[in-house]
């Protein structure tokens, strides 16, 4: 079955190194790894990915969920199916000391968690219960492997 349509706006701030997070986030790929996140009720997509620094993740987290420290993404989700409506918004350094303490290659880390991200703008929560972060997972595991990736959850 095709895909939904995906409107993708890809954005990368100016920051430290930049340029290998640009390196590793080519706009087909990004597209690519989106689109298998999206559920079957998903008639379209409309995602703005954004890629930041740390001041600015900081600054985003401590905003929006009054957390003082940068996190890996952020999912503000505007609408939900069958037309689905978000900003990701990814803090680059965080995403890279994740992947290398995971020994996992940047891209693949990066893979994890824009469809982490674009779960949640499905309305997916990990946060609520433990059966909810059991079945979340389990659906970012099945994405990762339609995509060729490892279960990002597995040791």
């Amino acid at each position: 079955m095709p895909r939904p349509p995906l409107s993708l706006s890809l954005q990368f701030a100016r920051f430290d190194g930049v340029a290998e997070h640009r390196a590793a986030l080519p706009r087909h790929r990004v597209a690519r790894w989106l689109r298998a996140a999206l559920g079957d009720d998903v008639q379209a997509a409309e995602l703005a990915v954004r890629v930041v620094g740390e001041a600015e993740g900081r600054q985003i987290n401590r905003d929006f969920r009054h957390k003082d420290y940068a996190t890996n993404v952020l999912t503000f989700d505007y609408q939900g199916a069958p037309v689905v409506a978000a900003d990701l918004v990814l803090c680059a350094p965080v995403i890279a000391r994740e992947a290398a303490e995971l020994g996992k290659p940047l891209a693949e880390h990066y893979a994890h968690l824009l469809v982490h991200g674009a779960l949640h703008a499905q309305g997916w929560d990990h946060e609520t219960s433990e059966a909810d972060a059991e079945a979340m997972e389990a659906q970012e595991a099945r994405v990762l492997a339609g995509l060729g990736l490892a279960n990002p959850y597995q040791s």
